[in-house]
């Protein structure tokens, strides 16, 4: 077997491999230094945590479980019992495992963000009329804070809602809309777009009503429906097509990545009415 000289060139397998290492950038959780593992994990358990030996059981269960997720040594930093049957717990461990970077997929915004004035510009040139938006939270959720962040004239993280540009007209209808009550309203408004906000998710509630309500539009709307856009804390912005709706908005969304989404599927560039 023959080695190398120091001043040898390396192989093309060899290169490659080098350069693979250098690519990749592993990393493990951080605690208490660099590099220990360290996590916190919060959950809660159908527990009691009453009597003295209801809470050694709970934050024996509670170990248990951080156990077989893998961290080693786990300690239980804090319980509170949630009513008579129930133990919220959070707990502090290592964990053996690594994070490759490299591996790390990252989906990639697939339009410009743009100025007020060009996305008036654009509704302008290729609609020749207003843009119509009908906006809602549907079923039972009353939390309106995120629709009326992106509608709302006063807007979120120093942007203006969609109310502030002049070519977008807006019907903002508030918490608990019924499906067929949407439905209804998009088409006597002549809506472009449908915006939904979807906070309350307890057994997937937000999925289960977004179902309904692209199912809804497709009955009533066929061949072509309104632009169906959803957002939420909760959602999977990769779970469009799944859901029936053209985009989702996670959370930190803002009202210009909205405005610029909408005249980028409803009025591209280039395009005169």
């Amino acid at each position: 077997m023959t080695t190398a000289s120091a001043g040898q060139s390396l192989s093309g397998p060899e290169r490659a491999s080098q350069h693979s290492d250098q690519d990749r950038k592993i990393v493990r959780p951080y605690g208490d230094t660099t590099g220990d593992g360290r996590v916190q994990l919060s959950f809660t358990l159908p527990v009691p945590y009453g009597t003295s030996e209801q809470r050694a059981r709970a934050e024996g269960a509670a170990l248990q479980l951080a156990a077989k997720m893998g961290m080693d040594p786990a300690m239980v930093v804090h319980a509170k019992g949630m009513g008579p049957d129930f133990t919220f717990f959070i707990v502090y461990g290592r964990v053996a495992h690594l994070v490759d970077l490299s591996e790390v997929i990252v989906a990639e915004r697939e339009f410009p963000l743009l100025p007020a004035a060009e996305i008036n510009l654009r509704i302008r040139s290729a609609l020749g009329r207003k843009l119509v938006v009908v906006g809602a939270c549907i079923g039972t959720d009353a939390h309106t804070v995120g629709i009326d962040a992106i509608l709302n004239v006063k807007g979120h993280a120093g942007e203006k809602g969609l109310e502030y540009y002049r070519e977008m007209r807006i019907v903002n209808l508030g918490a608990q809309v019924a499906v067929p009550d949407l439905v209804a309203r998009a088409r006597a408004e002549q809506a472009d777009a449908v915006l939904v906000s979807q906070v309350v998710t307890q057994r997937d509630a937000h999925l289960t009503n977004t179902l309904q309500m692209s199912a809804a539009f497709r009955a009533e709307f066929a061949p072509q429906r309104p632009l169906l856009v959803v957002g939420g804390p909760r959602f999977d912005p990769g779970a469009a097509h799944d859901l029936g709706v053209d985009k989702i908005f996670g959370r930190g969304t803002t009202p210009g990545e909205v405005a610029s989404y909408l005249v980028h599927a409803l009025a591209p560039a280039g395009e005169a009415a």
